[in-house]
């Protein structure tokens, strides 16, 4: 199996209240203090990017160690920000008089199921076709799971529907041509568009389904549900050839944690890291102990990105 580091971008997903933030973190941080430059690019709503590295980041991109930056994308802001560029693209390829009309149709479109998926998406986009040249790797560290099997699956129902979308342009531009035009080709700034962020789409979905480009990793804990959401998504995203290859296994009880009480978790906890090894026997294990104290300042990050660091080496 070949190490996620050579991956240029990587997502990273599980279950709420895993870790996952944390786990994304200490991942950026372990590529950065191998003097390689990485990105971290937050797409869950309850941001804590900020928290973890003690930064404000409302600004763009922000410096958040030797080789390491940072930025969260707000999905309300992301979402305003491409419902606006949507009516600009429509500036010029409609009639003054529909306009107010055709501006009342998106917002309706804004507020349906999925819009601010689509938004976010078209962000990620952007991320990976503008700052790719500027980074060895980026991380997205995205929301708990269902968001992002429904963000991940996104360019391949996107180019679907976008296929549909040309497709009836192509039609109707023809019998324009055919009763209005003389026989010329008629031109159309709408096909333009779509046609571009059709080649848009489908050059980052070719990346996503890149094994060699792109890493795809879930956190998870070792309980009943992080296992069984787990393996959902895992399942889910094979469906669309995306494959995850490593699982990073957060808060597992130390055995130096002693008490009665502690002792019967880690009983119980040993029949889940089984049952883990057994659910997942071709994926790569990372497994990250609890510790006492919230991972709240850089130090304590790195020491699991060390752990990470650690189980890479003894993987390859």
């Amino acid at each position: 199996m070949s190490s996620f580091r050579s991956k240029k971008i990587m997502f990273v997903g599980g279950k709420g209240g895993v870790g996952k933030s944390t786990s994304a973190a200490a991942l950026a941080l372990a590529i950065a203090q191998q003097q390689r430059t990485c990105l971290i690019v937050s797409t869950d709503p309850a941001h804590n990017l900020g928290d973890i590295f003690h930064h404000t980041m409302k600004q763009g991109k922000v410096k958040l160690a030797e080789s390491l930056w940072g930025v969260e994308i707000d999905p309300a802001e992301e979402s305003k920000r491409y419902i606006d560029s949507v009516k600009d693209n429509m500036k010029g390829m409609v009639k003054s008089h529909m306009v107010e009309e055709v501006h009342r149709q998106i917002d309706m479109a804004s507020a349906s199921p999925g819009a601010e998926e689509a938004a976010m998406f078209d962000k990620i986009v952007s991320i990976v076709l503008e700052e790719s040249d500027d980074f060895d790797h980026i991380i997205f560290d995205t929301a708990p799971t269902g968001h992002t099997i429904r963000l991940l699956s996104l360019p391949e129902l996107m180019g679907v529907w976008m296929d549909g979308m040309l497709e009836r342009r192509k039609k109707t531009n023809e019998n324009y041509t055919q009763l209005l035009n003389d026989g010329e080709p008629v031109e159309d700034p709408i096909y333009d568009v779509l046609m571009e962020r059709k080649k848009k789409f489908q050059s980052v979905r070719d990346i996503l389904l890149d094994q060699s480009q792109t890493g795809f990793i879930f956190v998870l804990n070792p309980e009943r549900l992080a296992i069984l959401e787990t393996k959902k998504a895992v399942d889910q995203l094979k469906q669309h050839d995306i494959h995850a290859h490593t699982l990073i296994v957060n808060k597992v009880l130390p055995e130096h944690a002693d008490g009665r009480f502690l002792a019967q978790r880690r009983e119980q906890e040993a029949d889940y890291l089984h049952e883990i090894d057994q659910t997942f026997p071709d994926k790569m294990l990372i497994r990250i102990p609890l510790y006492e104290e919230d991972i709240n300042t850089i130090e304590k990050l790195s020491i699991i990105s060390d752990r990470i660091q650690d189980s890479i080496r003894k993987e390859t």
